[in-house]
């Protein structure tokens, strides 16, 4: 059975702009994760599983948000740094990555993580919306939650992948 990614419009009883709810809030699953002083959320029904420490291969001339391709269960999979595609910092990973969250899709995709923490149960209502000026440059920012005193980004896999895709730096030859 495919499970979509959700986003600001599929999730039933998201705030709306003047931040009250809709019709009857929905309880959200999380997985949250940090990376340096940021901690991230991802929706439990895009994740596949976890996996800790693992090693990773380097890819020639991939974009700067991809990390490398680890081996997990089996399947290889291309590991992405969200704080790349965020910030547009520098990735500081060693030879090992402490957590790779893996995500469910053709794709084959893995989100880096220096820590990853156990499962939360959320209230759609609890979800802020980023505001419009915001939305364009962070598209794979579906809100920000707080939780046991941390503030949470809610990143979308399929955008995050694409955005990190997107930003490569294409070198063209001189004639």
């Amino acid at each position: 059975m495919a499970t979509e990614n959700p986003t600001t419009s599929d999730i039933e009883g998201f705030t709306d702009e003047n931040g009250s709810a809709g019709a009857d809030p929905l309880l959200q699953d999380l997985l949250p994760f940090t990376i340096g002083h940021r901690s991230f959320a991802v929706f439990t029904e895009q994740v596949d599983g976890t996996a800790e420490a693992k090693p990773f291969a380097p890819l020639p001339r991939a974009p700067r948000a991809v990390i490398g391709v680890v081996c997990v269960r089996g399947r290889m999979l291309t590991v992405l740094d969200p704080t790349v595609v965020l910030d547009s910092v520098e990735p500081q990973w060693q030879d090992t990555l402490p957590y790779v969250i893996v995500l469910r899709g053709d794709e084959q995709l893995g989100l880096a993580a220096e820590n990853c923490r156990d499962t939360i149960t959320i209230s759609s209502a609890d979800i802020e919306r980023p505001k419009e000026s915001e939305q364009s440059d962070s598209d794979f920012v579906l809100g920000l939650v707080r939780y046991g005193g941390q503030e949470m980004l809610i990143l979308d896999s399929a955008r995050l992948f694409s955005r990190a895709v997107q930003r490569r730096e294409r070198r063209r030859r001189r004639i």
